[in-house]
């Protein structure tokens, strides 16, 4: 019995690659995402409806820009010597992620708040140090509970 609970909760690693893989974690990184996006706007001050929209926007920019990224990410891993997701790779893959998606977000942010574009770029700074962590950390629980993608497995 505790194997069938076990196979209901952790899908076979072999069974999570490729785009199921990718749409998982995309839907699953941004329901958090939002909740702590939402979450941090609303203490800092801003209303909890427009920071749930602006959340909601963010998220799905992040996740158009996620699976571009990832794509891309995945393909340059698959072509390294070696695949190995070390500290250094994961955090690359995390700064690297973040990078883009603020130079996506500094505008939407200054335009939705009604701030100076300066303001927005200290609030996604922020925001960005509490995502690289929250990306690493996600990330690295993702495949710890699903496995890793082919793309980080020894050939």
């Amino acid at each position: 019995m505790h194997s069938a609970i076990h196979s209901l909760a952790v899908p076979e690693p072999s069974l999570m690659q490729g785009l199921k893989r990718k749409f998982v974690f995309v839907t699953l990184f941004e329901v958090f995402a939002i909740a702590l996006n939402t979450l941090i706007l609303t203490v800092l001050g801003h209303e909890t409806m427009d920071s749930g929209w602006l959340a909601v926007a963010c998220s799905t920019i992040a996740m158009l820009w996620n699976l571009c990224w990832n794509g891309a990410f995945e393909y340059w891993e698959a072509r390294q010597a070696d695949r190995t997701r070390t500290f250094y790779r994961r955090s690359l893959h995390a700064t690297g992620f973040e990078a883009g998606l603020l130079g996506m977000l500094v505008p939407l942010f200054a335009y939705w708040l009604e701030i100076g574009l300066m303001d927005a770029l200290a609030l996604n700074v922020g925001l960005v140090v509490v995502f690289l962590i929250y990306t690493f950390m996600f990330n690295l629980t993702f495949d710890k509970v699903f496995g890793l993608p082919l793309s980080a497995q020894p050939s």
